[in-house]
């Protein structure tokens, strides 16, 4: 192979989904490597603090700082606090809860997921709205535990 037709095989190769590639003709051999998954992340100067926008200052309050026992969320998901809109909630504040009770679902990949309670509780609060993105480990309920 001439410089070339090397040149023409790594812009191919560039171009292509392969990975890796090996050629090997009579006494020439050649062999190329991409670095897939590492990815370099652009630098991006920092803004100053003033110039801090607004809906970033409420994204980051979003969840509530909640001291005493709660419940979080075990995935990353929607909640629901019914099993259907016209149902009635599985459960409201001042509610007594049995472990194994369902007190919520949580959507994920279009899979409704019932989320129980794992003790025996009071539910003093509903952290989340219906409908509400969640993150894993969330608070989804302020409670106390019986």
């Amino acid at each position: 192979m001439d410089m070339k037709q090397i040149k023409a095989l790594l812009q191919e190769f560039d171009a292509s989904t392969l990975s890796k590639l090996k050629i090997i003709q009579d006494s020439f051999s050649i062999e190329l490597e991409k670095n897939v998954g590492v990815v370099a992340a652009p630098v991006v100067a920092a803004p100053a603090p003033e110039v801090v926008p607004v809906a970033l200052e409420a994204a980051v309050s979003v969840a509530p700082a909640v001291s005493g026992d709660v419940i979080v969320s075990p995935m990353v998901g929607t909640f629901y606090v019914a099993p259907s809109p016209d149902s009635a909630p599985f459960v409201k504040v001042g509610d007594r809860i049995k472990k194994g009770q369902v007190i919520a679902i949580l959507e994920a990949m279009k899979i409704m997921n019932e989320l129980e309670a794992e003790f025996d509780c009071e539910i003093l609060s509903v952290l989340v709205s219906d409908g509400q993105a969640v993150e894993y480990d969330m608070p989804l309920f302020s409670v106390k535990k019986l």
